[in-house]
């Protein structure tokens, strides 16, 4: 672990950045599974001129200098955008960064490197076969999954690399690894963060976001990508109505998830917020609705696939194909049927200031039995999906925050609001955050 490790940005706020950026480096640089491309030089110049700026004393934004990984989906200009494959390695170079990326840069941030991620951004579990697997730090005794597809993304945060990690979220993918290593993952309303320059899984679902060791360095990140800094009111915990969703998200859900969501509700129930068990129909017919991604990603990936499939995660192209079948008018008939969804949706959410539910219904399993057994890895990367992505149905917002007793394997708790409602679900999430982590 580097000085980075369970520090907060703003507990941050006085160190020097050109030691703290060494020290990362040299951790990125043991664990290079975790980065398909480091910019060691680069996030040196940018910490050193945040700390001149800091020796004159100017005034320092709170992100300058600070190592923030950026995961391979995403542009950097001059550079060849692969999003974890080997397929796309000579295509042409992108010709600027991503507006998310910029807008990192513009506040100061160091670039520590593109962070792995699964291939094109399709599972859940975080196992790539070209730059392989990062293995979850939460458990030094077993190379476990980090969770995907943003999996170097929240090793990178999670083992202390980075104050925080720019990653995408089309179904859970950065809530997933946030869950199963122990930090924060905030994923907004999708149109709030600009999603040019990502390359492309569901133009329906993609959403732009971050992760980091807190709410409230979350919501900075957030601030700084949407280019709108949220007001985020001081919500006490007392009195807030968390509607537990008994449809659907609790099912099949591992022994110590069970335990740790559990412990977690009385924790709340006994700081005063009302915890209610509520049925929400709705989420039945998640499933059956959910089917843009390969749809959509086929769309993309049909000429590559047909020319280069070999050179595949079969895994990703086998799901990717799923999406051949959906023909135009299905897909319309989709895109209704999902409005119609959310609106309903919507109603049954609104007596409540927040749902909350596990973040995924698992712990992480052992890499190698992912890898083993086919049925093993898609049995996984269904439960890690089910939950997270009812919320990108939903066009809605989430966090997930960590649940678990310390020691444990780490557990996700939800917290999940209606689209639009970042800053209120930002304020629910933290009073919770401050419930959980209280002595």
């Amino acid at each position: 672990m580097t000085p980075l490790a369970n520090r907060s940005i703003t507990a941050l706020a006085e160190q020097p950045r050109t030691v703290l950026l060494e020290a990362c480096l040299a951790e990125a640089e043991k664990s290079r599974s975790v980065f398909t491309t480091l910019y060691p030089e680069a996030a040196r110049a940018t910490a050193a001129y945040a700390d001149a700026i800091r020796a004159a004393q100017l005034d320092v934004p709170p992100l300058a200098g600070l190592p923030v990984s950026v995961k391979d989906l995403f542009d950097i200009g001059g550079e060849t955008t692969l999003a974890g494959s080997t397929v796309l390695k000579g295509a042409p170079p992108a010709k600027a960064d991503a507006p998310a990326v910029r807008r990192l840069r513009m506040a100061g941030a160091a670039i520590i490197g593109k962070s792995n991620m699964t291939e094109f951004a399709f599972s859940g579990v975080g196992i790539n076969p070209h730059y392989g697997t990062p293995a979850n730090p939460a458990d030094a005794t077993l190379a476990r999954i980090p969770g995907g597809s943003s999996s170097g993304a929240a090793v990178s945060v999670a083992a202390g690399m980075c104050v925080a990690a720019l990653g995408s979220d089309t179904g859970g993918s950065i809530r997933i690894p946030a869950a199963l290593c122990g930090i924060v993952g905030f994923k907004p309303t999708a149109r709030r963060v600009p999603t040019a320059g990502a390359l492309p899984l569901s133009t329906t679902l993609d959403t732009v976001c971050a992760m980091a060791r807190s709410v409230d360095d979350c919501i900075l990140v957030d601030g700084i990508i949407a280019d709108q800094s949220l007001s985020i009111p001081d919500l006490p915990l007392a009195g807030l109505r968390l509607g537990v969703p008994d449809t659907t998200v609790l099912d099949n859900l591992d022994p110590h998830v069970a335990a740790s969501f559990s412990a977690a509700l009385t924790r709340l129930s006994a700081a005063g917020a009302s915890v209610i068990d509520a049925s929400f129909t709705p989420l039945a017919e998640a499933a059956a609705l959910n089917r843009f991604s390969p749809a959509e990603a086929f769309a993309w990936h049909r000429t590559l696939l047909a020319d280069r499939e070999a050179e595949y995660d079969f895994r990703v192209a086998k799901r990717i194909k799923l999406g051949s079948g959906l023909s135009a008018a299905d897909y319309i008939d989709l895109h209704a049927k999902r409005r119609d969804w959310i609106a309903r949706m919507e109603t049954a959410l609104a007596p409540y200031d927040a749902i909350i539910m596990p973040t995924v219904p698992l712990v992480a399993p052992p890499i190698a039995d992912l890898e083993a057994s086919e049925d093993a890895f898609f049995k996984a990367n269904g439960l890690l999906l089910r939950n997270p992505s009812t919320i990108n149905l939903l066009d809605g917002c989430a966090v997930s925050l960590p649940c678990h007793a310390s020691g444990t394997l780490p557990v996700g708790l939800m917290v999940a609001g209606p689209a639009m409602s970042d800053a209120r679900i930002l304020a629910v999430a933290r009073a919770i955050e401050h419930t959980l982590h209280a002595a």
